[in-house]
């Protein structure tokens, strides 16, 4: 099996590499994955794949139907790309100005069309049938529970799913993957505020949002900080605000825009509540007016621990994989979880850091790119988990 699956993976390594170009060429923000979609699903119908697309607004599910009969896992990958200007200078760079793949879903789809490659040539070898999910709009979640909702789960039922996230704060090679929790669960977070603009020369007549959102800033960044215990996990960011036109003007209005993060939808709940009760009570005693609205997400990712063992001991026998490390837990978050909480699954990252060639950029930042190399590495893994899961009984 070991030398067969060597070459089909031979074979395939410079496509995956090219077809990550294109795609990062050619970026589409979530639920607008149109081209991207159709490019996934002409090459799935190419391998003899059953394909269904769109699903969820705009993604591509396919299946391999294995020689014989068995369980079903499905394999994911997200397909969108994020609203940023790439300001690297590559021959693949984004051809869409303020969009580009900038947290690698351009080589996660890519790795998971060198899968159905490889996998398509070795279905006879397949002790059941592997489900492709190509999923629209992680960022900003929603696309997971589109997809669920219009069956991606079923027809044929899925027993396990398996996915992974290339990561740039690991060495290139290095796996991590670990039982449990790993991710948290986001929340966004809006605030309106509302006073009194004027002229900037008499702030006594008037209710300066600009500085009652500099007080509930602070006092939100608080909470954490002094109400919640030390050894739970959570997290409060304002990540953006917006107030006022000119220099001579205090603003009537003022927005504030940021994130909650949890592990747990207890502690989800109770930022919820303290936020609206600070927010609100600290632009009453500023003679201001706060509106807050909060979006839940999607649940933490939560790796069964059977699927992860699994994950770890194809990893200890894969010649690429330099080094197997536990997930450090993260306030990052991510819709896989709406599939991991309805099946056993796990979700590892794979490391594509490169200090030597500059490719250390971290994820959403207009310079983020990454070493090819952990391509093929991805494709192989995939392909060898999805044999061990169906071989067993």
């Amino acid at each position: 099996m070991s030398e067969t699956l060597t070459v089909s993976l031979k074979e395939v390594a410079e496509q995956v590499v090219l077809d990550r170009r294109h795609l990062h060429m050619h970026p589409e923000l979530r639920f607008e994955e149109h081209e991207t979609g159709q490019f996934v699903a002409e090459r799935l119908r190419a391998l003899g794949l059953e394909v269904r697309h769109p699903v969820g607004k705009t993604g591509v599910v396919g299946l391999l139907r294995g020689g014989r009969s068995g369980r079903t896992l499905m394999l994911r990958a997200d397909m969108d790309a994020l609203p940023i200007e790439e300001e690297n200078d590559v021959a693949y760079r984004s051809t869409r100005p303020g969009v580009m793949h900038a947290c690698g879903h351009d080589g996660h789809t890519a790795i998971l069309l060198g899968v159905a490659q490889v996998l398509a040539r070795r279905r006879e070898r397949l002790g059941g049938d592997v489900k492709l999910c190509f999923q629209p709009a992680e960022e900003g979640s929603g696309g997971a529970l589109a997809m669920i909702e219009e069956g991606v789960l079923e027809a044929p039922k899925v027993h396990a799913a398996v996915g992974l996230h290339l990561a740039q704060w690991l060495p290139l090679g290095t796996l991590g993957v670990s039982a449990g929790p790993i991710h948290a669960t986001p929340t966004r977070l809006e605030i309106d505020l509302s006073g009194r603009g004027g002229h900037a020369a008499a702030p006594h007549r008037c209710v300066d949002t600009v500085l009652v959102a500099a007080q509930v800033v602070v006092a939100l960044h608080q909470i954490v900080a002094r109400e919640v215990n030390p050894l739970d996990r959570a997290v409060i960011t304002i990540a953006s605000s917006h107030a006022g036109t000119t220099y001579n003007v205090i603003a009537d209005t003022a927005q504030l825009r940021g994130t909650i993060r949890a592990y747990g939808e207890e502690m989800r709940d109770f930022l919820r509540r303290r936020i609206e009760e600070v927010a609100t009570g600290v632009a009453r005693a500023m003679r201001a007016e706060a509106v807050v609205r909060t979006f839940p997400g999607p649940p933490p990712v939560v790796n069964d621990p059977a699927m992860a063992d699994l994950v770890a001991a194809v990893a200890g026998e894969t010649d690429g994989v330099a080094e197997t490390v536990p997930c450090e837990p993260s306030m990052g978050a991510d819709d896989v979880a709406e599939y991991l909480r309805r099946v056993p699954g796990c979700y590892f990252w794979l490391g594509t850091r490169n200090e030597a060639r500059g490719l250390v950029w971290e994820h959403h930042h207009p310079r983020f790119d990454l070493d090819e190399a952990a391509l093929p590495l991805g494709v192989e893994l995939l392909s060898r988990i999805a044999e061990r899961y169906l071989a067993s009984r």
